[in-house]
């Protein structure tokens, strides 16, 4: 019958120092040669063995002959739990030392898909070269089920940005980067050529394309910023094809300078020109009050100086 485990107050009050004398005087035979190898007194040792008796219930664990000492049959049966025990906690010992160190263990993250263009592929090869054996699982998503996930404890850290109206108030966040956004024109466009930030009011009347048909909750909301509502003339989730249709000529686009790097080379980028905060900013969000791993502080590190490296 397989052992039940210990439930709350049922395990025994035992020292490891008790343990550990113990099993020094079974490997040695005598008090003498455990004290020996412990550094103690034998006085000391024969405490211990004494103390870890009267715990167990009294009855001698070693037979004290006139040379040495012999385990008696209790002491006999103690033997292998003892080693186990003994055994686990070296075990927890290195893999907490391993866990400090952050050189294993594992990571758990996640980022908005912008974010996986340029800012965490960076951090992420910064992160490998340093700390090979962590394990990393990554997750894509948009910020408000990220949050989700690292509420419920599926993640230590969130790669998230003020797009999507989240509520990232009740969240421990580390600041990255502020990313001004671009608007993607034709190369035809007549502002193709223009110099410097250019007012997104300049877009108004333009017909627009974005993953959803309302700006509510999108990059789009910089335009209900300036005053205006974007007409969106087609309605296209997937990066690569919005770049298409504005390659096209049926519409523009916004860019965040994330993605920037990503372009075709079909159409051109205008920097707008930013009223008061910028468009979005981008951080690490972790819970407040949860400690964080030495991988999540090493993986934050890597995306801070990845982070530093995106051109404003």
């Amino acid at each position: 019958m397989a052992a039940m485990p210990y439930t709350h107050g049922e395990i025994p009050d035992l020292s490891t120092v008790w343990l550990r004398a113990f099993l020094e005087v079974a490997r040695h035979g005598s008090f003498t040669g455990a004290a020996r190898t412990l550094g103690w007194t034998q006085s000391a040792v024969s405490r211990q063995v004494a103390s870890l008796e009267a715990e167990l219930g009294g009855g001698p664990l070693f037979d004290r002959l006139p040379r040495g000492v012999r385990l008696t049959e209790a002491g006999r049966l103690l033997v292998p739990y003892a080693e186990t025990v003994a055994a686990a906690l070296h075990d927890a010992r290195r893999d907490l030392g391993t866990l400090r160190e952050a050189v294993g263990g594992r990571l758990r993250f996640a980022a908005f898909a912008t974010a996986d263009a340029a800012l965490v592929p960076h951090a992420l090869a910064l992160f490998r070269a340093r700390r090979p054996r962590v394990r990393v699982t990554r997750e894509e998503g948009f910020t408000p089920a990220l949050l989700d996930r690292l509420t419920a404890g599926h993640l230590e850290l969130a790669v998230v940005s003020t797009t999507g109206r989240a509520p990232l108030e009740s969240y421990e966040l580390h600041h990255l980067l502020d990313e001004p956004l671009y608007v993607a024109v034709p190369d035809g466009h007549p502002l193709a050529g223009h110099e410097g930030p250019v007012p997104l009011g300049r877009f108004a009347d333009a017909d627009w394309i974005s993953g959803s048909p309302r700006p509510e909750g999108t990059l789009l909301d910089a335009a209900l910023r300036q005053g205006f509502r974007p007409r969106v003339a087609h309605v296209v989730g997937e990066w690569t094809a919005k770049q298409g249709y504005v390659a096209a000529g049926l519409g523009v686009t916004l860019v965040p300078a994330l993605a920037a790097e990503s372009v075709r080379p079909d159409i051109t980028l205008l920097r707008i020109l930013d009223a008061g905060a910028p468009a979005r900013a981008v951080y690490a969000a972790t819970v407040r009050g949860r400690s964080l791993t030495p991988a999540a502080v090493a993986f934050l590190d890597a995306l801070r100086e990845a982070a530093a490296k995106i051109p404003a």
